[in-house]
Parts: C-alpha cells; sequence; structure tokens
C-alpha cells in the first residue's frame, strides 16, 4: 500500500531506472528463497517491479525497496495460492519425481528444499527475517502481522529447518 506523500517526498520518475539497478540483485535473491526456483523468482521480481511503477509517483524512496518486498511477497502468495487450487483439483505426480531426481545437491540447493517444507508463513518470516536481514518490526510490517507473530513464527520456523537439517544430515551421514 502506498505511502501519503503529503509532506514528503515523493519519488521521483528518474530514479525509478537507478532503483531498479540497485534493487533487483537482492530483491531477485529473496523471491528465489520465497519461490524456490528461478524462473518463478524472475517473474516475482518483474511484477513486483511492474506494480511498483506504476504506484512510483506515491512511493517515498526511502520506502521504495520494502515497498517492492511487500508487494513480492504479495504475488508469491498469489502465485502459491493458484497453485494450491490447482493442486487440489487435479492429481500432483511431479513432486516425487522431481524429488528423486535430486539425489545429489550443493548447499543452496539444500537450504531451498528445507525452506520449501517449512509452512507458507514461517518460510516468509525466515526469508525475510535472516536473508534480507530485516528487523522483526519491519519484517511485520512487510508482512502485515504483529511483531509477536514475526517472533513465533521465526522461532517455529528456525526449530523445524534444524530438525529437518538434522534428519537430512542423519541420512546423508553429513552432520
Amino acid at each position: 500500500m502506498p505511502q501519503s506523500t503529503r509532506g514528503k517526498e515523493p519519488a521521483s520518475p528518474a530514479g525509478f531506472a537507478e532503483f531498479c539497478a540497485a534493487s533487483s540483485p537482492s530483491l531477485l535473491r529473496a523471491a528465489w528463497l520465497l519461490a524456490g526456483d528461478i524462473q518463478t523468482a524472475q517473474d516475482l521480481v518483474q511484477d513486483a517491479l511492474v506494480k511498483a511503477f506504476v504506484a512510483w509517483p506515491r512511493i517515498r524512496e526511502a520506502e521504495a525497496l520494502a515497498y517492492t518486498r511487500r508487494i513480492m511477497v504479495n504475488e508469491n502468495i498469489d502465485r502459491w495460492r493458484r497453485a494450491r487450487q490447482e493442486a487440489s483439483t487435479t492429481p500432483d505426480h511431479t513432486s516425487t519425481q522431481a524429488s528423486s531426481a535430486m539425489a545429489v545437491v550443493d548447499d543452496r540447493d539444500q537450504i531451498i528444499r528445507m525452506l520449501a517444507r517449512l509452512p507458507e508463513q514461517q518460510r516468509k518470516v525466515i526469508v525475510l527475517r535472516y536473508y534480507t536481514d530485516l528487523s522483526e518490526a519491519a519484517t511485520a510490517g512487510a508482512l502485515g502481522i504483529s511483531i509477536g507473530a514475526v517472533k513465533s513464527a521465526s522461532s517455529r520456523g528456525l526449530a523445524k529447518l534444524r530438525s529437518i537439517h538434522e534428519i537430512e544430515g542423519a541420512s546423508d551421514g553429513r552432520d
């Protein structure tokens, strides 16, 4: 949701290109962790930047990155809901095939798989808190939830990640 520009400087149209160049790598990394694959992450970033461009005259430059991140999180939620709705109406045989095809992965893939096993809210909190290094308050603001909900989701998410890591580490012979 755009911030009121009353008494504050709105972002300049010329600054949008600079904003895109400066923030795209960071947005893409966060989107990749949220979505789990690079194509979806690129789509999320592109959709978020298009929506940010439309709202650019109403956005304060100091808050442009947080605003765009919020758009990206909302887009990911919408995609997740659509995919879930489609999956509930059609049988899903691809997840078993995809997981069996990935026997050996590097650390990044392992993290993505571990994050994918978290509930959506916990995954969003973990990515925003620890990957994009947002404070609890900023994470709460970006997701539209309370700070207590951020703390709870963060604690539960980290505990589940530890548990998943221990289980996968034991089955792989790694620690």
